[in-house]
């Protein structure tokens, strides 16, 4: 259990470029605390981001992922962020079977406005990733 005390996880957040990437740069700007544990990777929408893109990210070694992107209303393209919504109930399912938690796994409607939210989001992962420990699938 010592082990697990002394974890550090990576997470993966795949940011959609017009609302939850602005997010985490204000959140940064304006020294908001969260755990340096995040790795962001920008996307033009989160409804690029596929079931694919997702296992790939835990197969290299993040012990969880987090896909943030507009709310539905603010979708700079309209219905990327439904696609998102619909793209994740399927990720959901394929991590269960491969044997991955679901507390590894969030989905997040993130305004470019909410930089608190995002922070709050990534804490909360951070530390539900903390608590079931490190990744089950990593790169051999």
């Amino acid at each position: 259990m010592s082990n697990q005390t002394s974890f550090e996880p990576v997470v993966v957040a795949f940011c959609c470029n017009w609302c939850s990437y602005p997010a985490a740069d204000a959140a940064g700007v304006s020294r908001l605390q969260y755990p340096a544990n995040i790795r962001i990777v920008r996307v033009t929408c989160g409804g690029r981001v596929t079931t694919a893109m997702v296992l790939k990210a835990f197969e290299l070694g993040a012990d969880g992922v987090l896909v943030a992107t507009c709310h539905f209303e603010d979708c700079h393209y309209m219905f990327g962020a439904k696609r998102a919504a619909e793209a994740y109930k399927v990720t959901e399912k394929l991590v269960e079977m491969v044997g991955i938690e679901s507390e590894r796994l969030r989905l997040e409607q993130i305004s470019a406005a909410e930089a608190p939210k995002f922070a709050k989001v990534v804490k909360e992962l951070v530390e539900a990733v903390r608590n079931v420990g490190p990744s089950p699938i990593k790169e051999k």
